[in-house]
């Protein structure tokens, strides 16, 4: 199967270099990989340079944005700088984050698992963090859930689903819509994907807001956002987390801000989240 692989990247010149190492070691090799300097400040640009030197399928956009290290349009707008120069003869696009060590047989092991099975829409290994000179489980969320920084998409799933919504967000609404439109989403557990920089690092409080405004613009309905805000702050032993997630929320409301799915697929939404909310309170 023929990847497209798009890598947004800002100031990441402590870990690109082993990101695209290991992408270019992979048993399948991408068709094309395509690495957005997203305003940085650092050596990111000069680091992929090297590589461009080597490897034809290798390609590098420059971008100029905000200087503000913040999650959702930032990143997926500069992923669309990439796309946008691609064309269309892929079967999987990928979007990857800049501080990842991919497994050597990663792609292949997805490409047997598209072409096995056609219904599946995406699919992804998991990611592990460094700790105590162990790799670790970066355990945030589902095991059914594809983490943003790794996902992969089948050319289909990606279209049907209008692709990936500039939002805070769009890498739950993306799994949502592919349910909402029959397609499977996949993980691995066998995938182990080092990720150098543990996600929310460098976050700050306005895109914690921008968490709660997320549930609010997949209408979600307040009553599951408050009980999805209260699992993630639990995982991350946050009680700040909690009150800005709802804080957020509740600003968007006010605002009134656009929603990312129609109301159709907001239905289909909220009896999907009641589905797992009680499959886990059986447990």
């Amino acid at each position: 199967m023929d990847f497209y692989i798009i890598i947004p990247a800002h100031n990441e010149e402590n870990t690109i270099k082993k990101t695209l190492n290991s992408l270019v070691e992979q048993t399948l090799t991408p068709r094309k990989l395509v690495v957005v300097n997203d305003n940085s400040t650092d050596n990111t640009a000069e680091i992929v340079t090297t590589f461009l030197k080597k490897y034809d399928w290798i390609s590098l956009v420059n971008s100029v944005s905000s200087n503000a290290h913040l999650p959702g349009s930032k990143i997926i707008n500069a992923f669309y700088k990439g796309f946008k120069t691609l064309d269309d003869n892929y079967d999987i696009i990928c979007k990857f984050d800049a501080d990842l060590i991919f497994p050597s047989d990663y792609l292949k092991q997805l490409s047997n698992h598209f072409t096995s099975n056609k219904t599946i829409g995406m699919a992804s290994g998991f990611c592990y963090i460094k700790k105590n000179e162990t790799w670790a489980l970066e355990n945030l969320t589902r095991k059914d859930h594809i983490r943003g920084a790794l996902k992969a998409y089948r050319k289909g799933c990606f279209l049907e689903i209008g692709m990936l919504k500039p939002s805070m967000g769009w890498d739950t609404v993306d799994e949502l819509l592919a349910k909402y439109y029959g397609w499977d989403i996949l993980t691995d557990e066998s995938l182990h994907v080092k990720h150098l920089k543990p996600t929310g690092i460098s976050y700050n409080k306005a895109s914690k807001h921008l968490q709660g405004e997320a549930m609010y613009k997949m209408r979600y309905g307040f009553t599951i956002t408050l009980i999805s805000a209260l699992k993630l702050a639990y995982k991350k032993k946050s009680c700040t987390l909690f009150k800005q997630y709802i804080t957020g929320y509740f600003k968007a409301k006010k605002r009134k801000v656009n929603f990312l799915v129609s109301k159709e697929e907001g239905v289909f939404i909220r009896n999907l989240r009641w589905q797992g909310i009680l499959e886990n309170f059986k447990k």
